[in-house]
């Protein structure tokens, strides 16, 4: 209605509907864009499911590997084992809900994972279980002939699952020990690593650390890393609160490490990334500050002014804002800190030292910070 036909109508508290747009296509077509995203990444999937095996590339084992990875049949698996069931796996649909998959006591020839839909076990015994998407079902890993125990049936319409075959599915994970290196000390094993291909040329292969001890881990950071293992020392830097009681205990080996030549540069890297990624690790704990200062007087002994200034320009660009309050008895009263720097030599004033146990210290006054 027109303004002028709605008169004084009072329309508060009426709900609020929405408009019709005037080209009402063009809004169908942005909500079917909108819909159809996370359908989109399903679609991709199954297009290379519906491939044959030996027709799927390397494009198509990575979809699938990004899929497979969220399904609990495969959690437990390394990457190169879930790599090459992807690469073997054969998609099936069953149409309609009720239908029978597997009858008691048939051979079985395949492990089955469930990829949408339900599906109900019925046993012998008059018990019964539903798995649904992820579960799966089938063989064992071996070589033995095996029979199914009850009844699979669809309860819905559209079942749609992945099928690996038992020659293959006992060959993947049986062959696992031949993909996996152990590095013993004393008679145990301190890690573990595992061999992957990132494609099927062999130039991107290598060896890819998939569990060790606290101390191992530690030292894994100025070790060689593979190129398939490129960001070991981010990943380390993110995850090391999990199984550390403190950070000191890889900045203590650390500065031990500094002293030795071959080592310095690599030290180095790992203390740039860390005050780059997580420099409140540093900011809210003294005993880290403490270890940076001490890091920061090794690179100037050892004359490293590039490294120092990076080192000055990530702490400076990651700092937060704080107010400190300082009082003093009498005017004349000593401020247990230097400052550095002012117009006359061209940068901002900054604190050199604090006194240790001062009150300065105690309000949170820090060397390097810039008044």
């Amino acid at each position: 209605a027109t303004e002028s036909e709605m008169g004084d109508v009072d329309l508060t508290g009426l709900p609020e509907a929405p408009v019709d747009s005037e080209d009402e296509e063009e809004e169908e077509d942005e909500d079917i864009d909108r819909t159809s995203d996370p359908l989109l990444g399903r679609d991709v999937v199954r297009e290379c499911l519906e491939k044959e095996p030996a027709d799927k590339t390397d494009d198509d084992i990575e979809q699938l590997l990004e899929f497979m990875h969220q399904l609990p049949a495969f959690a437990n698996m390394t990457m190169s084992v879930r790599r090459e069931l992807c690469s073997v796996m054969i998609f099936e649909v069953v149409e309609q809900a009720g239908a029978i998959i597997l009858e008691d006591g048939q051979e079985l020839d395949s492990w089955y994972v469930i990829l949408n839909g339900t599906v109900e076990i019925s046993y012998p015994d008059g018990k019964s279980e539903s798995l649904c998407m992820g579960n799966s079902f089938g063989i064992t890993p071996s070589l033995d002939k095996q029979y199914m125990n009850g009844v699979v049936r669809t309860k819905v319409d559209d079942c749609q699952f992945v099928c690996i075959a038992q020659q293959d599915y006992w060959r993947i994970l049986n062959h696992v020990e031949k993909n996996t290196h152990k590095v013993e000390e004393e008679g145990e094993i301190v890690m573990v690593k595992e061999h992957r291909e990132l494609d099927r040329s062999g130039t991107r292969k290598g060896h890819i650390v998939i569990k060790a001890t606290p101390e191992r881990l530690i030292m894994h950071l100025i070790e060689e890393h593979s190129i398939v293992d490129p960001t070991y020392i981010e990943d380390f830097l993110l995850t090391y609160r999990t199984f550390l009681t403190s950070p000191l205990e890889v900045g203590n080996k650390l500065l031990e490490w500094f002293t030795v030549d071959s080592l310095r540069d690599k030290v180095t890297r790992v203390v740039l990334l860390w005050v780059n990624n997580h420099f409140n690790d540093f900011e809210g704990d003294p005993a880290m500050t403490r270890f940076l200062e001490e890091f920061e007087k090794h690179l100037e002994d050892t004359k490293m002014k590039g490294h120092l200034r990076l080192l000055n320009i990530a702490c400076a660009a990651k700092a937060k804002w704080r107010q400190i309050t300082l009082q003093k008895p009498s005017r004349d009263s000593p401020l247990f800190f230097s400052l550095l720097g002012g117009s006359d030599k061209g940068f901002g004033i900054f604190v050199e030292t604090v006194e240790m146990g001062s009150k300065a210290a105690e309000a949170g006054l820090k060397r390097g910070d810039q008044v």
